[in-house]
């Protein structure tokens, strides 16, 4: 005879071992102590969310980095914008400016304009002769060569001109690409930036981060209908 299986004591109920609800009891108990030991999903989401906050897997470019340059905007005073529009110098002299237009480039894609020119005053701040070329290198390879991923738009003559000087660079050999750019940018985006929204809120003296609050209509209220007499024709 087989031995029952007590279920509840107190209540005096016993099953035999070959009972299904017995078979469903016993794999229950097995599967409890698996399953709290599985982290929940809601603790995973907390590790990811402490993993992603680590500095490492931030880059440390301003310019890859939207949100600077929009904390730099909202910063910028209406007369200190109003100065932008002097001249293209002055507007690229501030460093507020400068994010200002290049983010605006972006939005037209053609930032490599302003990176281009950006890189030629780096490389003419260099030191040593032995600073210039690795850093002629990388600027021919990265906006003047044929097909470079940030081709700029040169004239056949100083994209040969300045191809020709790769060999042995000096603090001057994309002066005159530099200013090709520069009267390209001034000539050509400088005014669309002046007439850009971003740039007449910042004169107006408007937040673009904040939207414009809508005026609630007005409702009709009990004074509105004193002395009007119900017209019982139109039943």
């Amino acid at each position: 005879m087989e031995n029952p299986l007590l279920l509840f004591p107190q209540l005096n109920i016993s099953a035999s071992k070959d009972k299904s609800y017995y078979k469903v009891m016993k794999s229950t108990i097995k599967e409890e102590p698996h399953k709290a030991s599985k982290p929940g999903a809601k603790q995973k989401r907390n590790r990811l969310s402490l993993l992603l906050q680590k500095p490492e897997f931030h880059g440390g470019d301003h310019l890859a980095k939207p949100e600077n340059s929009t904390k730099a905007a909202n910063s910028v005073s209406p007369e200190e914008a109003v100065k932008w529009g002097e001249s293209f110098d002055k507007l690229l002299s501030e460093k507020a400016g400068l994010d200002a237009f290049t983010k605006f480039l972006k939005t037209e894609f053609s930032e490599e304009n302003i990176e281009f020119w950006i890189a030629c005053e780096d490389y003419k701040k260099s030191k040593t002769a032995h600073e210039l070329l690795p850093k002629a290198k990388t600027i021919y390879e990265t906006f003047i060569q044929k097909d470079a991923p940030k081709e700029v738009n040169l004239d056949f003559q100083t994209k040969e001109v300045t191809s020709q000087n790769i060999g042995q660079p000096i603090i001057t050999t994309f002066d005159r690409a530099q200013n090709t750019v520069y009267r390209l940018m001034e000539q050509d985006s400088y005014p669309r930036f002046l007439r850009s929204d971003p740039y007449l809120n910042l004169v107006k003296g408007r937040n673009p981060s904040r939207p414009t609050l809508r005026r609630r209509s007005r409702s009709f209220t009990v004074n509105d209908f004193k002395g009007v007499r119900p017209d019982f024709t139109v039943w």
